[in-house]
């Protein structure tokens, strides 16, 4: 295989500023919340709610979602923290890797859920708003595992094949498959797929945020099949691959029943943002006819000075030069008479 050939992994996964760390993992997920926010936001706005809401409930879900995504790799992986040999305060360490999407989803919904409540907002309408957001931050993140040189796939010769390099954690240096780059290709694709479904058929009640877990679902079946980091094993098939089944089956359930139970989409999904919109355009609209007006009336009154005869300036202008006249014509007068 051609030197070229392959995607290189970082020589290592964090830099230093001084005492202060700037690690590639952490700055994928900071970056993918901040992209998933900004588009959430958008599409909130684009379905009547108000510029900020989407932040607003962020600040309860993102830390539950990284408790939730952290809980879920710890319990799954109870051994690489509690066995003979570890050290259980590393499964505080979630800057070294290691955030379940399962528990995060599951957990940061909890958390959406309360600050949902706390709003007075539906929170299926909210789900749909964010899930394509979500889909990014997901393959953004991925690139963290990049960083951290984990979660690959089979040993490959392929020309994107990753070079692995480290040999710490049991890591047998190499070519393998870049399971995180498949994974972030397919978020991106499922990203894609939410916003024209949405577009196209009008989605809510939760239907757009459905569609993202069953088409994610679908995709991490098979990328999970091709990794060959440890994990556990339940009927020959990994534990995740068995979970992407089960919340597959679950997703494609709710699209089905909500579709009959409540078709169509919400038509408010915050209370009052309609309104507070439709009165700042009104505003809007009042000062702008009023400014249009002012301009008509001064228009149209030099239009009838025009038409009347001398401007009130031009007349003023016009008596002043009479009096002169008639002071001028006065002197000469007078002084006619004196010589006479």
């Amino acid at each position: 295989m051609e030197e070229l050939a392959y995607i290189p992994s970082p020589s290592r996964g964090v830099l230093y500023l001084g005492p202060i760390p700037l690690r590639g993992y952490a700055f994928c997920i900071i970056i993918g919340v901040f992209v998933a926010v900004w588009l959430g936001n958008k599409r909130w706005i684009a379905r009547g709610g108000r510029t900020g809401t989407v932040a607003d409930i962020a600040v309860w879900a993102v830390p539950f979602g990284l408790v939730g995504g952290r809980l879920y790799h710890v319990i799954t992986d109870y051994e690489l923290y509690f066995s003979e040999g570890r050290d259980w305060v590393d499964a505080f360490k979630v800057w070294e890797g290691g955030l379940g999407i399962w528990g995060a989803i599951a957990l940061g919904g909890l958390g959406a859920w309360i600050g949902c409540r706390r709003r007075g907002i539906p929170m299926p309408a909210y789900a749909d708003a964010v899930a394509p957001g979500i889909a990014f931050a997901q393959a953004i993140g991925r690139w963290g595992n990049w960083f951290n040189q984990e979660l690959y796939g089979r040993e490959t010769h392929v020309p994107w094949a990753l070079h692995i390099t480290s040999s710490t954690d049991g890591r047998v240096p190499g070519y393998y498959h870049p399971t995180f780059l498949y994974e972030s290709l397919w978020c991106v694709g499922v990203a894609f797929l939410v916003i024209w479904a949405d577009r196209r058929f009008k989605l809510g009640h939760g239907r757009a945020f459905a569609l993202y877990v069953a088409a994610y679902c679908v995709g991490r079946a098979w990328i999970e099949y091709m990794r060959v980091d440890d994990a556990h094993h339940f009927l020959g098939l990994r534990l995740n691959d068995w979970t992407a089944m089960i919340v597959f089956l679950l997703a494609v359930a709710y699209i089905v029943l909500s579709s009959r139970i409540r078709p169509g989409r919400e038509a408010v999904v915050e209370p009052g943002a309609l309104e507070e919109r439709a009165e700042a355009e009104a505003a809007a609209g009042d000062k702008t006819e009023v400014e249009d007006k002012s301009e008509d009336e001064a228009e149209a009154e030099d239009e009838a000075e025009a038409e009347d005869g001398d401007s009130p300036k031009e007349a003023a202008a016009t008596g002043e030069s009479a009096e002169e006249d008639a002071e001028v014509d006065a002197k000469d007068g007078a002084e006619s008479a004196k010589k006479s």
